[in-house]
């Protein structure tokens, strides 16, 4: 698999990043080595994780398989802070205090001294951005995180942190942000994808197959084994079961047919090769699907089709 360069940084990483926010509840530790094995036996490195993940149990059967299905040094592990439940409820904290106990939590599951990219989850006003950042410069300092990123941020919310990491010498610049990013939701063309290519952030997309949709699988309906048949993820989907989507996809659909490819091909494809973008992120429930994904390293979609998926998908910038 082809290595990128993280935005403005030395660090390299594969140009499709392995996602785990389902291990330990959707996907089992079965499911999770054979997605493991198969993405690092095509090359990938990224394998993206965060604390907020099935309570926890992501991050320990990632770090399960370091030392047994992957050597440490032949991955490049990122994990997030800022998101967790209570009583079932999500609670955001981006706290200090919060944000570096939550840090030492996860090297503990993982198993390991550092992470190669930390990320704040999200972005909260409840706590002054500088005091969040904060957290980002002793992580990087203590050894504890080589590379810190961002995540879920606006435009001016991007913008703003990574001037200010940039202000003073000594801080730990921002080497990324994740966000969501696919045919179906181009939102951050308009502000956070020229701020990132401004001040030199990669960009990971998260969602590259608009939560699924984009596979064509809810064409004719919702699959009882698919995430929108899932109490926990059926809101999540549906958000993208309208007719402004279903025209995207029809397209998508017709690309593929024409190429001989997949839909989940032609849309990954797309995501992946748009300006700035370091490295989609796939998440899949299965060691199929991951294999499905991986497929793409030698794909390039034709010109003419990138513009009539452009055009066509126009109103998901909106």
């Amino acid at each position: 698999m082809q290595q990128r360069s993280l935005g403005s940084t030395g660090l390299r990483v594969s140009r499709l990043g392995l996602g785990t926010m389902t291990w330990g509840r959707d996907t089992d530790e079965h499911e999770a080595r054979d997605q493991l094995i198969a993405f690092a036996e095509a090359g990938g490195t990224l394998v993206d994780t965060a604390a907020g993940y099935t309570d926890g149990d992501s991050e320990r059967l990632v770090g399960s398989f370091i030392g047994d299905v992957v050597a440490r040094d032949e991955i490049v592990l990122a994990t997030k802070a800022g998101i967790s439940r209570r009583s079932g409820e999500r609670r955001t904290d981006t706290s200090r205090g919060h944000l570096l106990t939550t840090l030492d939590a996860s090297l503990a599951r993982l198993g390991v001294d550092h992470v190669d990219l930390w990320q704040v989850h999200v972005w909260s006003d409840e706590t002054p951005l500088e005091e969040t950042l904060t957290a980002l410069d002793l992580a990087q300092s203590s050894g504890r995180a080589s590379y810190v990123g961002i995540s879920n941020y606006s435009g001016w919310q991007t913008a703003q942190s990574a001037t200010w990491q940039r202000a003073v010498p000594g801080r730990a610049t921002l080497a990324s942000t994740q966000v969501e990013y696919s045919l179906l939701n181009r939102h951050v063309e308009r502000e956070v994808l020229p701020a990132c290519a401004a001040l030199g952030l990669g960009v990971l997309p998260w969602s590259p197959l608009g939560r699924g949709v984009l596979t064509g699988k809810y064409r004719t309906g919702t699959p009882s084994d698919s995430r929108g048949a899932s109490p926990t993820f059926a809101g999540f989907v549906g958000a993208y079961l309208d007719d402004d989507s279903a025209r995207i996809v029809e397209a998508v659909v017709r690309a593929a047919e024409g190429l001989g490819w997949t839909p989940l091909e032609v849309a990954l494809v797309w995501v992946r090769d748009r300006p700035g973008v370091t490295a989609p992120i796939v998440g899949a429930r299965t060691a199929q699907q991951v294999r499905g994904a991986l497929g793409t390293d030698d794909k390039v979609l034709p010109d003419e089709i990138v513009a009539a998926l452009d055009d066509v998908s126009r109103g998901a910038l909106a």
